[in-house]
C-alpha cells in the first residue's frame, strides 16, 4: 500500500493548477472570494518553506464579468477579446488575494512555442526561480489573446497540460490539479485514491466536461503521464475542499494520487519529452523492444518509414507501426537523409554517407521513452 505522507514529506516545490469552472461562481463569473481562500493556503505553505507556482485559468470567465456577458462566445476573435479584457481582471483578483499576506504576484503568459524552444524553456525555469527568490508568487496562464491552441484546438487542454509542462520545466516535486470533482471516478462514481498505472485509470475515463473548462478528465490523465514519467507525483482533487493544499501535503487521503515513477529525468530529457515533435520515425517490433526494454539507441535497420519534415537536431516522435508512441528523441539526421537510411545496416550507411556518418538515427543519450 502506498503511504502518501511518506511520498510527499520531502515536497518543496508545488505547481498548483486551477480550472475555469473551479474559479467561477454560479453565474459563470470569477469567484474572488474563493481566490482569496486559495491565496491563504499558498501563503501558509510559503511560511512552511514550500514554493508554490500557480497555473490559473479564468481569463475568459473574468472577461465575461467585466463585459456583462453571461455565455462563453463561440467565435475565436470574440473569445480572444474576452480573454484580453479578463486577463487583467484575473491578475487583479490574484493581486488583491495575496495583498493581505504581503506577497506580490508575477504574471507569466505562455504559448506552446515557449515550451518547444529549449532556450525559452530554460529561461522560463530561471525566471520563475528568480520570482520565488524575490518572495513573489508566479501566476501562469496561456496567452489566449495570441494563441488559438487552448481556445480552439485545446493543445494545452484547459491548462492541465500547460501545468504539467511547467512542472517539467521547474522540476517541481508535485503537481496539484484543483478541479470540481474529488479525483478520477470509477464505474460507480467513486474516486480512485491511488493510481500507479495510468492505463488503469484510463479505462475508467469519464467523458464529461465542464461548461467553461475545455480539458475534461482525459487531459488530466495526459498530464499525469507526463509528470509521473519524469519522476514526480500528481494529485487531482476537489479544489473547494477546505484547506486542500495543506491537507494534501500532510498526506491526507484526498482526491486521486498518481504515484511517481522511480528515478527522475534530467533537465535535458524533460525538455525532449515536453517539446512537440517535428516529425515521426516509425520502427519495427524489434527496434521497439530494443528501445523500451533494452535501453538501446535507434538504429537505421529498425526504421520502417519517416513521416513529416525535420532537420538534424529536432525532436522527433518514435512510434510503432500500429501508431503507438514509445519514445521521443533528438535525431542525428534530417528527414530526407533518414528516409534513405530506412532498414540499412551500418556498412550500407557508410557506403552511402561516408565513414563519418552516425550509426544511430537517435542515440540513447538523446532518447526518452514515454
Amino acid at each position: 500500500m502506498i503511504d502518501r505522507h511518506e511520498q510527499l514529506k520531502n515536497v518543496r516545490h508545488i505547481v498548483v493548477k486551477l480550472g475555469s469552472q473551479l474559479l467561477s461562481d454560479k453565474s459563470n463569473q470569477l469567484d474572488a472570494a474563493f481566490v482569496g481562500k486559495v491565496a491563504g493556503q499558498v501563503a501558509a505553505l510559503g511560511k512552511a518553506g514550500k514554493r508554490v507556482t500557480i497555473v490559473s485559468s479564468g481569463a475568459v470567465a473574468s472577461g465575461l464579468k467585466v463585459l456583462g456577458l453571461t455565455k462563453r462566445p463561440r467565435d475565436l476573435a470574440t473569445l480572444q477579446a474576452v480573454a484580453a479584457v479578463g486577463q487583467r481582471r484575473l491578475m487583479d483578483a490574484w493581486a488583491d488575494a495575496f495583498e493581505p499576506f504581503a506577497l506580490p504576484v508575477a504574471q507569466i503568459l505562455l504559448t506552446r512555442e515557449d515550451i518547444d524552444d529549449r532556450t525559452r524553456f530554460l529561461n522560463l525555469r530561471n525566471t520563475i526561480h528568480a520570482i520565488h527568490e524575490l518572495n513573489a508568487v508566479p501566476i501562469i496562464n496561456e496567452n489566449d489573446t495570441i494563441s488559438t491552441d487552448e481556445l480552439v484546438r485545446i493543445t494545452f487542454g484547459d491548462n492541465d497540460i500547460l501545468a504539467a509542462l511547467v512542472c517539467q520545466a521547474l522540476r517541481a516535486d508535485l503537481l496539484v490539479l484543483m478541479t470540481v470533482v474529488d479525483g478520477v471516478l470509477d464505474a460507480h462514481g467513486k474516486p480512485l485514491r491511488t493510481v500507479t498505472k495510468i492505463e488503469d485509470a484510463q479505462k475508467l475515463l469519464r467523458a464529461d466536461k465542464s461548461a467553461l473548462g475545455k480539458g475534461g478528465m482525459n487531459s488530466k490523465l495526459v498530464a499525469a503521464r507526463m509528470v509521473t514519467s519524469a519522476g514526480e507525483a500528481m494529485i487531482v482533487a476537489d479544489g473547494r475542499t477546505a484547506d486542500l493544499l495543506p491537507r494534501v501535503l500532510a498526506g491526507e487521503e484526498i482526491g486521486t494520487f498518481f504515484v511517481a515513477r522511480s528515478g527522475k529525468l534530467s533537465g535535458r530529457s524533460r525538455w525532449i519529452s515536453a517539446a512537440r515533435p517535428a516529425g515521426t520515425i516509425v520502427v519495427d517490433d524489434g527496434a521497439a523492444v530494443a528501445i523500451t526494454d533494452k535501453n538501446k539507441s535507434l538504429l537505421p535497420a529498425g526504421v520502417v518509414r519517416i513521416e513529416g519534415a525535420f532537420a538534424r537536431g529536432d525532436v522527433v516522435a518514435i512510434t510503432t507501426a500500429a501508431g503507438r508512441t514509445i519514445a521521443r528523441g533528438l535525431t542525428n539526421y534530417a528527414s530526407v537523409d533518414a528516409a534513405t537510411l530506412c532498414g540499412k545496416k551500418t556498412a550500407e550507411i557508410r557506403q552511402l554517407l561516408g565513414p563519418q556518418a552516425y550509426e544511430e538515427i537517435v542515440h540513447r543519450d538523446n532518447l526518452v521513452t514515454t
